[in-house]
């Protein structure tokens, strides 16, 4: 077994490009990879080897197309797939095959990505907890909902995942597993081919090991150009450090860490200023659950129906105490995150990146849940880009990540901000 499978996609990208690495060396150390841990970790619902180096062999044979091409990529299990099983976490949908990929697997496959196989998730990407432990200490949750993708990455399976983010579900497994992970701009990633939950808030999101890499994906996936991050090791941002109306939620260890990161930053040359938001903000996290419980309540009526059989108890009690929600409390929900949008704006004349808290600690022990999402469910309901980067280690050794949320539409910017704050803190 070579070590192919460590580099980061910068990284294997260049080496490709050169000629020093091929695509079928890559994926066969991934695959060693997998063998070795995937019985600890379990962050596959499928992936099937021979295809894997199919793809890679045709790849080698190919001119190159991107700075993807020959990338192993993991995909979320509720994101479609032509060639492999798309089951979205639920015996519902056993060995069921999508006619057609979703759109961001069709763009990573036109950039002559190898999609490696399909992550776990959650059940329909919600409450139930899938099979998947956290890679550094396999007795804790990788958080959710996706699981497997964050493990993979974590884990070295895999040096890119797709996930998708409702309330939390890309920036705390990202978090408590210890790599990046970017929940863009609303909508910037297409979704066709994505499992609705809540068609308001889900994003697909991207999951690597470093800045540079989600950059380069989320530039591909978005027909744009990849940012320059020579200009991060210059450029000293304005950093607001915002506690949020959750703060009280953060642990010990992740409230001092912040808090301890704060003259780092500032001795690194940014402008840091705590900053406090508007009082209607309080009440954005309850309007993020609104909006989430009435969309997705409706969005599984099929499955509902004709399988309650097969849905989990614990998604079924989700999903009826989400029936009480009304159409006047959805309403008001989205009139409250659209003032608060506005709010937002105001608040980043002053600021390049919000700083806040990833997750309330440590991912917790056990499997039976995946983490409070308590410090992202505001952000994606704002529909603004955030991205946490590892920089912090709890008391148990396990991953800290640190939170930055840009403007709308700055996706860009915030990667390039964010990019700073991790060579500022590591």
């Amino acid at each position: 077994m070579g070590d192919s499978n460590k580099y980061s996609v910068t990284e294997a990208a260049a080496l490709m490009a050169s000629g020093k690495l091929s695509a079928v060396q890559l994926a066969e150390d991934s695959l060693a990879r997998v063998e070795q841990r995937e019985h600890d970790v379990q962050a596959w619902a499928y992936l099937d080897p021979q295809q894997l180096l199919a793809q890679a062999r045709e790849s080698d044979r190919q001119p190159r197309r991107s700075l993807l091409h020959g990338i192993p990529v993991g995909v979320k299990d509720i994101i479609d797939t032509s060639d492999m099983p798309t089951e979205y976490g639920s015996p519902i949908y056993a060995g069921h095959r999508p006619q057609a990929d979703a759109a961001c697997v069709a763009m990573l496959r036109n950039a002559g990505a190898l999609i490696m196989g399909k992550a776990v998730t959650v059940e329909f990407a919600a409450r139930f907890s899938g099979k998947t432990r956290n890679p550094h200490n396999t007795a804790h949750t990788p958080g959710g909902s996706s699981s497997g993708s964050a493990a993979a990455v974590a884990d070295f399976m895999v040096p890119l995942a797709l996930g998708t983010q409702t309330g939390g579900s890309v920036i705390r497994p990202s978090a408590f597993c210890g790599i990046v992970g970017f929940k863009p701009t609303f909508n910037m990633i297409n979704r066709a081919g994505v499992k609705p939950n809540s068609e308001s808030l889900d994003t697909v999101g991207i999951m690597g090991r470093t800045v540079p890499d989600a950059a380069l994906t989320f530039s591909l996936l978005t027909a744009q150009d990849v940012p320059d991050f020579g200009t991060a090791a210059t450029g000293n941002p304005r950093i607001g450090f915002c506690r949020t109306p959750q703060w009280r939620h953060a642990d010990h260890a992740t409230a001092a860490a912040m808090e301890a990161a704060l003259p780092r930053l500032a001795n690194a040359g940014a402008r840091v200023k705590e900053v406090e938001l508007p009082e209607k903000f309080g009440g954005a996290v309850a309007a993020q659950g609104t909006i989430s419980d009435y969309e997705f309540s409706r969005a599984l009526s099929h499955e509902r129906r004709n399988f309650p059989d097969k849905i989990s108890a614990i998604l079924m009690k989700k999903l009826k105490e989400s029936d009480r929600c009304t159409a006047a409390q959805y309403l008001a929900a989205r009139n409250l995150l659209g003032e608060c949008r506005r709010l937002l704006d105001d608040v980043f004349v002053d600021f390049d990146i919000l700083l806040v808290p990833s997750a309330p600690g440590e991912a917790p022990k056990g499997l039976e849940t995946t983490g409070n999402s308590i410090f992202n469910r505001m952000w994606t309901a704002l529909y603004v880009p955030a991205i946490t980067v590892p920089v912090f280690t709890g008391t148990a050794g396990l991953p800290i990540g640190a939170q930055l949320v840009g403007p709308f539409g700055m996706d860009h910017k915030t990667l390039v901000h964010a990019e700073w704050v991790h060579r500022a803190l590591t």
